[in-house]
């Protein structure tokens, strides 16, 4: 399984991205995917995940902002980030949770105020 995420660049505060997440190969139809970040000198953090029955768990820092949603025909995971802040600037990280962990490699994501 490969995972390619795109989407990411620069905004500025109070402005909107959204992030793709392609995977490729075979990841079963009972899964988890997520959104993790990791900010300069900070540890990777999670931000939101997905089953593959629609279950979601945000990190409260951007519930109401941050929506996941995913289209399993394209096996995409997305993420609309609203009302973005300066402290939303960090490398964002898709990831496959379950059945396996597997990390795609990061876009950036820079705010600025």
């Amino acid at each position: 399984v490969q995972l390619q995420a795109s989407g990411g660049g620069l905004a500025q505060a109070g402005a909107s991205l959204r992030l793709s997440c392609a995977a490729s190969g075979v990841i079963g139809s009972i899964n988890a995917m997520g959104w993790y970040r990791q900010a300069p000198g900070k540890q990777r953090e999670l931000v939101v995940s997905i089953t593959s029955d629609g279950r979601t768990n945000y990190a409260d820092f951007v519930k109401g902002r941050f929506t996941i949603s995913r289209d399993s025909a394209k096996n995409t995971m997305y993420l609309q980030m609203n009302s973005l802040k300066p402290e939303d600037t960090a490398v964002y990280y898709c990831t496959l949770l379950v059945p396996f962990q597997r990390w795609g490699q990061g876009t950036e994501v820079t705010v600025s105020s």
